[in-house]
């Protein structure tokens, strides 16, 4: 049997399209290598948002032209953005590559491996399912308990045009997935033990549904262009799949942030309380170059609508320094911007040019090193919000789904003191180690801790007396674990 290795660079919607050419290729009789020495055939599932990902891949491969000599019949794969963004250029500016996949195009994968067996030169594969859109579907083994937690597709491309966003191009036209096969992938899911199910889109909250079988969700206005049908798929799969313990979704657009998403996370009891909602600067005249269609006014109070919605809900965003003309005084903007929302997390970037955007069209004109010292500055002004955040969580009694075994053994301080056995998230996204926890037995509990302590960017915590009396029943009952998400190799984790 041939086997398999995938490497993933970038965001979220890669590591799920990595799960599904995982799920491709074992259909079609390859079997995973547990390491990439070990591998007949190397993917590397590629991001191009951010140019220091690209590069990354580049690095890669120059690396791997020694791994190839060393057996002839190994094949390189490039797979996602770069290889959509670069197509046949890839081919030709570096030879050890031999198949170039777009992420629409996963389901040739092993036919073009099986040519290439045959004899076949190296080929690029980079359409766009613009008629027939498809959307791969996780399958869910009925031997085996599913990961606590998972990624469901609703909708590919992007129709915003924000002028530093390679997505676009990338990724194609907004198509969107039914309802019906949406509610239905979750479902199996659920009854193979999943618990927690993340949405996936690029501009996710912008979802309709193309059977039109979704009925208009409470609040939503037919005068509003902003409006979409996410709220009403929201409340679908809330009533369809009780079995669901948590639904979360990345990434939205504040555009789409409408009174009926606030409102349905206000009645949805299966909505975490938690959103990621990128803003990208917090200066208008940086907003209305970046082509961002909101202005800070609106972001802010949006936000602020959801969180006084849903009392105790958090926000986390993303963030661009040194873009195009941004000055010191847009810099200030943002970083008032932060403060003013409270956000308790965010992604921040420097600005780098990307190929086939509008930003191409403006000058790069803040230096690397002004650049480096905003962000810096960003992540100061980051970190002592969520400092305050987590510290005023010790001594509180919190929810968290258990994710999987705690590779730290209590990170952030803890390590060498008995050690948390397991790690999960609150329902706010926390990350919660769990000491003295040797009676859980199985991944995709939702269990009652009490917050011990904070760490720098994650909690110590403890089972409550009544969540360890719980446990005790199951634990004699030698019920067995269940299987944790897939660990892939994740190089970068940078916006998709």
């Amino acid at each position: 049997m041939p086997r398999y290795s995938i490497t993933t660079f970038g965001c979220q919607m890669n590591v799920h399209d990595s799960e599904r050419m995982h799920d491709v290729l074992r259909r079609a009789g390859y079997t995973e290598a547990g390491g990439p020495e070990e591998a007949d055939v190397l993917v590397l599932n590629t991001c191009s948002v951010r140019e220091k990902a690209e590069q990354k891949l580049r690095s890669e491969v120059g690396r791997l032209a020694r791994w190839k000599r060393e057996r002839t019949d190994r094949v390189v794969v490039v797979a996602g953005c770069v290889a959509q963004q670069e197509g046949e250029r890839l081919l030709k500016q570096m030879r050890a590559i031999d198949v170039v996949v777009g992420p629409d195009n996963i389901p040739e994968l092993p036919g073009l491996l099986g040519d290439l067996a045959l004899g076949g030169l190296p080929v690029a594969r980079t359409v766009f399912d613009l008629d027939a859109p498809r959307f791969l579907v996780a399958s869910p083994s009925s031997s085996s308990r599913a990961a606590p937690t998972a990624f469901v597709t609703i909708m590919k491309g992007c129709d915003e045009r924000c002028s530093f966003c390679i997505v676009p191009h990338t990724r194609g036209p907004e198509r969107y997935r039914s309802s019906d096969e949406i509610v239905a992938e979750i479902a199996g899911l659920v009854a193979a033990g999943t618990r927690e199910v993340t949405l996936l889109g690029q501009t996710v909250n912008s979802y309709r549904d193309p059977l039109g079988a979704l009925p208009r969700a409470p609040g939503a206005s037919a005068d509003d262009p902003d409006e979409s049908e996410f709220a009403a798929l929201l409340r679908r799969v809330a009533a369809d799949v009780p079995g669901l313990a948590r639904l979360r979704y990345t990434s939205p657009h504040p555009r789409h942030l409408t009174p009926s998403l606030v409102l349905a996370h206000a009645e949805l009891a299966v909505l975490p309380r938690h959103v990621h909602m990128p803003v990208q600067s917090g200066s208008d005249r940086v907003l209305r170059r970046m082509i961002r269609r909101y202005t800070r006014a609106e972001y802010v109070a949006r936000t602020r609508a959801l969180v006084e919605a849903v009392p105790g809900l958090t926000l986390s965003t993303d963030i661009i320094v040194g873009f195009s003309g941004e000055t010191e005084d847009d810099f200030a903007a943002t970083l008032s911007l932060v403060r003013e929302v409270g956000f308790k997390g965010l992604f921040g970037f420097k600005y780098s040019r990307r190929p086939h955007t509008p930003a191409l069209k403006l000058p790069d004109d803040v230096p690397e090193g002004v650049k480096g010292e905003r962000l810096s500055r960003l992540f100061e002004a980051s970190e002592a919000l969520l400092a305050a955040h987590l510290s005023g969580l010790v001594g509180t009694t919190q929810a968290v789904l258990v994710e999987g075994r705690d590779k730290e053994r209590g990170a952030g301080g803890a390590r060498g003191q008995g050690g948390a056995l397991w790690s999960g998230r609150t329902g706010r996204h926390e990350i919660a180690h769990i000491e003295g926890a040797a009676e859980l037995d199985r991944l995709g509990d939702v269990v009652e801790v009490s917050i011990a302590r904070a760490n720098k960017h994650s909690l110590q915590a403890e089972l409550t007396e009544a969540a360890r009396a719980a446990a005790r029943p199951r634990q004699r009952g030698g019920a067995e674990p269940g299987p944790a998400r897939r660990s892939l190799p994740v190089v970068a984790a940078e916006g998709g």
